[in-house]
């Protein structure tokens, strides 16, 4: 069974969250790092949007529990197959830096083998079933992350 909160974003808020807290509870680093954080952030939402809206062109789905209609390997989508997630990881890397806690900088890992077990497992998955032959050579030509 599904929790109705087991979307990506929600995942996001909650490694936020304990990285905010880290940085209240030990706050550490220096001050410059937050320009490299909020160009991190600046770049991540620019790289979701980006994936959102070449996803949306093709007319396929942007939510990891629904049912792709296309296989979409253009745009950001030909640097990474991840590129949402990608961008989610970026923004943590630089929550993490603008707030003052390299502490946080360990729960990057963290995140991305959570969202690799809770939804890139089961959309590629998906993805093969569905579009066996391009989704074989798409995998074999981009890399999962970067």
């Amino acid at each position: 069974m599904r929790l109705t909160a087991d979307y990506p974003p929600v995942w996001l808020i909650g490694f936020l969250g304990i990285a905010w807290a880290l940085g209240r509870i030990w706050p550490h680093g220096p001050t410059w790092l937050a320009l490299p954080g909020w160009l991190s952030i600046a770049a991540g939402l620019v790289l979701m949007l980006l994936a959102a809206l070449r996803m949306w062109r093709h007319r396929t789905t942007v939510d990891p529990h629904g049912q792709p209609r296309s296989l979409v390997t253009d745009g950001v989508f030909a640097l990474s197959r991840n590129p949402i997630y990608l961008g989610d990881a970026m923004i943590l890397l630089g929550a993490a830096l603008v707030w003052s806690t390299p502490l946080g900088l360990l729960l990057v890992p963290v995140f991305a083998a959570v969202i690799h077990r809770r939804f890139i497992r089961k959309e590629e998955a998906a993805l093969q079933r569905l579009f066996p032959v391009q989704f074989a050579t798409y995998r074999s030509r981009t890399r999962r992350w970067i």
